[in-house]
């Protein structure tokens, strides 16, 4: 991965931390770059899905225990599907009004609805609401960083119970790349030492999303 973690790499047993403000980033996807070449799509994503296993291999980055890196072979993903790579148009809500959105622990992340995705998947619409966290904003790095968390038919059975997250950026114009290939798990499906955003229900999906990572099956 390119980016580095948000703060730096804090000792994971010192304190309890939270998977939006910790994590490292993925590379983002442009939303003003539309690639036509379907196999150049699988490309990028086997390449975010190697890349992700070594962040879970390495003891500095992994949010794995260590009694479960050390067994550790690579995460189970879903086949790359280039149908989950949808374009949204975005709407932004430019008079949102900051919340608190909790998490898994008694923290609370300061986010703001940026605005609403609104796309079509396996032959329905539907929007979600996407978040900007008021901390990160601050920040050289992270300004233009975008989340959105989801839910879909898949959690708990394929997938994470509690939902699944994407990283994305600001875009230039009004529409929006959503590669749900991308999608990944929050920390605490791993570790129960991280606080996680939960995801608010307004964003779920009636539909099941077969893209990205599987929920976590350890030895």
């Amino acid at each position: 991965m390119n980016k580095k973690l948000l703060f730096g790499i804090i000792c994971l047993f010192a304190c309890v931390i939270g998977c939006a403000d910790k994590r490292k980033y993925h590379d983002t996807i442009k939303s003003d770059l539309i690639v036509s070449d379907n196999s150049e799509i699988v490309k990028e994503i086997l390449l975010f899905q190697k890349e992700l296993n070594e962040e879970f291999k390495n003891p500095d980055t992994s949010p794995l225990p260590d009694r479960y890196r050390k067994d550790f072979e690579g995460l189970d993903f879903f086949q790359p599907d280039t149908s989950f790579r949808v374009i949204a148009s975005l709407e932004r809500t430019v008079d949102a009004i900051p919340f608190m959105m909790p998490t898994t622990t008694d923290r609370l992340s300061e986010e703001v609805v940026y605005g609403i995705a609104n796309f079509t998947v396996n032959g329905k619409n539907y929007s979600l609401e996407v978040y900007q966290n008021l901390e990160l904003v601050e920040t050289v790095e992270y300004k233009d960083y975008l989340f959105l968390p989801f839910l879909d038919n898949t959690n708990g059975e394929e997938t994470y119970t509690g939902g699944r997250y994407l990283d994305l950026a600001i875009p230039e114009g009004n529409s929006i790349i959503l590669d749900f290939n991308r999608a990944y798990n929050p920390y605490c499906a791993y570790n129960k030492k991280y606080s996680c955003p939960i995801v608010p229900k307004t964003n779920s999906l009636n539909t099941k999303i077969k893209a990205g990572v599987k929920s976590f099956k350890h030895k």
